[in-house]
């Protein structure tokens, strides 16, 4: 759904509130219109902001996305679909995704404000991510996990188990992207000692890239520029 030509014009000078709900998972949800694009927030964390998404935004500018070719994005956590929006309208790819989501309101928000604005081939499936990666049999070329509940990553999800579940979801030339909070000195201190003792220990060939306030970690190096 796009705003209308007042709300955006004023969302350059300041935020326009559109809805704000409640679910299981998240006790506030707040949509907000914000220099002409849709930001879903929490009190503390921001799940989505379209193609200003930096975290993701900045990580795929130094990422190379055409060779090997990807055909097929998993995303862990769909927010507002910011992933498939900028790698729609801002790098021009047409890729398929499957999006998996536990939150049923984040899944409502999505489709009220963003899917129908997306060409790109999205399916969107309400399931915990873990129990997915478990039991799912396709294969895809990049996996981004964007999983936070408000701003912490659920203990389950920084676990080796994890990673090698995630893992094999991927193709052969199929390589991950995991965001993790590096802003507080609480937060860097926790991506350094889980980078070097979980995510390098299993991915000794992968690096990450360091974006504003975040950490994006990547598992194979060989896809930077």
């Amino acid at each position: 759904m796009m705003p209308n030509n007042i709300q955006k014009w004023l969302s350059y000078f300041t935020e326009i509130h559109i809805e704000s709900v409640t679910s299981d998972y998240n006790k506030e949800l707040e949509v907000l219109l914000n220099n002409g694009r849709y930001q879903l927030c929490t009190p503390n964390a921001v799940y989505s902001y379209a193609d200003k998404y930096s975290n993701f935004g900045d990580s795929f500018l130094q990422l190379n996305l055409d060779t090997p070719v990807i055909r097929n994005v998993l995303l862990l956590g769909f927010g507002l679909g910011s992933i498939p929006y900028m790698l729609e309208k801002k790098f021009a790819k047409k890729y398929s995704y499957t999006g998996v989501e536990i939150d049923e309101a984040v899944i409502y928000l999505a489709s009220k404000y963003v899917l129908d604005d997306l060409v790109s081939d999205i399916e969107l499936v309400q399931a915990d991510a873990y129990a997915f990666v478990c039991q799912n049999q396709t294969k895809y070329d990049l996996i981004c996990i964007d999983i936070f509940i408000d701003d912490k990553i659920p203990d389950i999800f920084l676990s080796t188990d994890f990673l090698s579940t995630a893992a094999a979801n991927l193709s052969e030339t199929g390589f991950i992207m995991f965001n993790h909070l590096a802003h507080l000195k609480t937060d860097i201190l926790h991506s350094d000692t889980y980078y070097k003792d979980v995510f390098s220990a299993y991915f000794p060939k992968g690096t990450y890239i360091q974006v504003r306030k975040n950490r994006m970690m990547i598992s194979d190096a060989s896809r930077l520029k």
